[in-house]
């Protein structure tokens, strides 16, 4: 999927009152568009909980993601980078 396409309906999820986090490839598109909250991912296209059949790095990246919802004292928009 366009990685500007899931920020721009991320966007409007938000809008109608529902919280989102996006799982971005292209950084430079996160900082054009400005999702709600994304985490930058540094993996290979295609791949963004990075390597398959890797159960303890998936939940990772997920429990990273996640953790853009919870209790941020800042206000959207919210880009963090994943560290391996």
């Amino acid at each position: 999927m366009c990685n500007q396409a899931v920020c721009l309906v991320a966007a409007e999820l938000e809008r109608q009152g529902i919280s989102t986090v996006v799982l971005q490839l292209l950084r430079v598109v996160a900082e054009k568009v400005r999702p709600p909250r994304a985490l930058f991912v540094p993996f290979k296209h295609g791949y963004p909980l990075e390597a398959p059949n890797d159960p303890p790095r998936q939940h990772a990246v997920i429990q990273k993601a996640l953790g853009l919802l919870e209790g941020s004292l800042e206000a959207p928009p919210l880009l963090r980078e994943f560290v391996r």
